[in-house]
């Protein structure tokens, strides 16, 4: 199974590529994980709610050029569902049994949000908490969510 992330913008600072870059070569045990950025659109203060919208259908369009049909589609909005640690893990071995080989994709937004075309082709929609976070940590975050679930899978220690 193919894990990819698909994320809006991209990290200019090291810390977070650090971050992120320790996880994934990490997870080179277990599976790979391919992080597949698009670019954003700046959007200045004090745009109309049409033009945010506008802006937001863009990026989605990006985000989906990214993704194939057959892909099980995870967006993480604050709407979301949230999973324990176990859960998702749970959920990732779930995926990986009867998923047929498709890709697993999981999409982070940007500063604006995601698009409604992006949301509504979502097959599962997970949320982190109701805490906003930047989109670059969010990364960083999930990164380690899936390391630790292939270490909850594979029963070795770490996730406690």
């Amino acid at each position: 199974m193919n894990i990819k992330i698909v994320a809006v913008g991209k990290i200019k600072e090291k810390f977070y590529r650090d971050a992120i870059d320790e996880y994934i070569k990490r997870m080179g045990a277990y599976n790979n994980i391919e992080i597949i950025e698009v670019a954003d659109i700046m959007a200045p203060e004090g745009l109309s709610t049409k033009e945010l919208e506008e802006i937001k259908d863009k990026e989605g369009e990006r985000i989906l050029g990214k993704i194939k049909d057959d892909a099980f589609l995870v967006t993480l909005e604050i709407l979301g569902k949230a999973m324990t640690s176990e859960d998702f893990a749970d959920f990732i071995k779930d995926e990986m049994l009867m998923g047929g080989g498709r890709d697993l994709v999981f999409v982070i937004g940007g500063s604006n949000g995601l698009s409604k075309n992006v949301t509504g082709r979502a097959n599962k929609k997970l949320s982190f908490g109701k805490f906003t976070y930047p989109h670059q940590l969010m990364r960083v975050i999930l990164s380690e969510q899936i390391y630790r679930a292939f270490r909850i899978i594979n029963n070795h220690p770490y996730h406690k």
